[in-house]
């Protein structure tokens, strides 16, 4: 083989390897969950989907590859309520891309986190400030609501679809926010309060009614420790007068308050702890005594007598 011959069969093969090159380039792979635009010229032709495909080497270019995927984006809207309290609005938007308009997504909007951004703030600042704070907190899932109905029938027309938003929290500022929890605080405490007072009031009314019903008890119990001992000074003086002929029931009440003044008498002495007493010691004192309690059964049954 001459030179030539060489030579031509060299620039064959290199026209060979360059044309499986050439061709092998037009092979490329579209991973799953993902759309890949594809342009002739910069003109769009068609939207590559998840697997091998093929393209027209040097004809045909990928313009972008679009992620099918949910994606979150975060905002943080910062308006005032209509008490006039400026309050921050995490909100968080999660959306992805509609297969079937992969075509829309990627040359009808240019930034659609933006586009998003700016419907999340005019939904707020459209509904925030008609509301008071308290309103605001109780009716953050109807928020969320409006933002995601409002961004569905919007962002459908580029190729997006909403799957949620969430209004996560409502953060008012710092002072606002120590003021609520001091009055909820103040409430509290004002509730325990109520709660303690009322727990006193049924202790002291109880032990009223348990002190009122001793003190009923003690007295019904003298009551009968009193007729008991008149019942057994009754039969003492009928036993008495029955044994002695003669002694007439005063003479035993003499002598039952002579016995009763000589025990106590006797009692007091025995005592280790007793202090010194001066009392009269005589019979005509044993019969003061007696005249006074006689004159004292008298007046009562003359009261009594009276009252009737």
């Amino acid at each position: 083989m001459d030179v030539s011959q060489a030579l031509e069969v060299f620039i064959y093969g290199v026209l060979a390897l360059f044309a499986v090159g050439t061709i092998l380039s037009g092979f490329f792979q579209v991973r799953t969950a993902e759309a890949v635009v594809i342009q002739r010229m910069g003109k769009f032709l068609r939207v590559a989907n998840a697997g091998i495909n093929f393209k027209l080497p040097w004809l045909d270019q990928i313009a972008a590859r679009i992620d099918l995927r949910v994606q979150q984006l975060a905002l943080d809207v910062e308006t005032k309520t209509k008490d006039n309290v400026f309050v921050k609005i995490p909100v968080s938007v999660q959306f992805h891309v509609i297969p079937e308009k992969v075509y829309e997504a990627f040359y009808k909007l240019a930034n659609p986190r933006q586009q998003i951004s700016s419907y999340v703030f005019n939904v707020i600042l459209g509904h925030v400030p008609k509301m008071i704070l308290d309103d605001a907190f109780l009716q953050q899932s109807d928020i969320a609501i409006a933002i995601k109905e409002g961004l569905d029938d919007v962002m459908k027309t580029y190729g997006y679809a909403i799957d949620q938003a969430l209004v996560t929290d409502i953060e008012p500022d710092a002072k606002v926010k120590a003021a609520m929890n001091e009055i909820n605080a103040a409430q509290r405490e004002q509730v325990a309060a109520n709660a303690r007072g009322e727990a006193e009031k049924i202790l002291k009314v109880k032990q009223a009614e348990a002190e009122a019903q001793s003190k009923a008890l003690q007295g019904q119990g003298i009551a009968n420790q009193r007729k008991a001992i008149i019942e057994g000074l009754k039969e003492s003086v009928e036993a008495f007068s029955a044994a002695v002929e003669g002694t007439t029931p005063k003479d035993v009440m003499m002598l039952v308050l002579v016995t009763q003044y000589l025990d106590t008498l006797k009692e007091i002495g025995a005592q280790d702890k007793s202090n010194t007493l001066f009392i009269s010691h005589s019979p005509a004192a044993i019969g003061d005594l007696f005249r006074q309690m006689q004159d004292a059964v008298m007046i009562g049954q003359k009261g009594a007598s009276v009252s009737q």
